[in-house]
């Protein structure tokens, strides 16, 4: 394995957001969460929200982000591993991978909320 290590970081750093770019290009779910990624940011920043809310969205969407990404690498290998052919095992790690994602992207979502919804609350109330 010591074959496919880079030797320094702008290689691994290269490679990294080779993957990002390909994850953006071939994964129409990835796509999506960095679409409610960023809508998020921008209404957090809309509604002024503080530096510790603003780092917990961040933070809950990147997990969610990372997961998506490593569902997606979990399904390539499976794939190629049984060369494409459906397989009983390999439904069921596809499936939990996307459970993983699932419940990243919804705790994700209410943490989103919650911090928005009280800075609103704040606001108006």
């Amino acid at each position: 394995m010591l074959k496919y290590q880079s030797k320094n970081f702008a290689k691994s750093a290269y490679y990294a957001l080779n993957g990002l770019r390909l994850a953006f290009k071939s994964q129409r779910n990835f796509k999506k969460h960095i679409l409610i990624f960023t809508t998020s940011l921008v209404v957090a920043f809309f509604l002024k929200l503080d530096l510790i809310s603003l780092c917990l969205i961040i933070l809950a969407n990147s997990i969610a982000l990372s997961l998506e990404l490593l569902n997606s690498a979990i399904e390539f290998i499976l794939d190629a591993y049984y060369k494409n052919k459906w397989a009983k095992l390999a439904k069921l790690a596809k499936d939990m991978s996307a459970g993983a994602v699932l419940i990243s992207s919804c705790a994700a979502f209410g943490i989103t909320l919650l911090l928005c919804l009280n800075k609103i609350y704040l606001l108006y109330f």
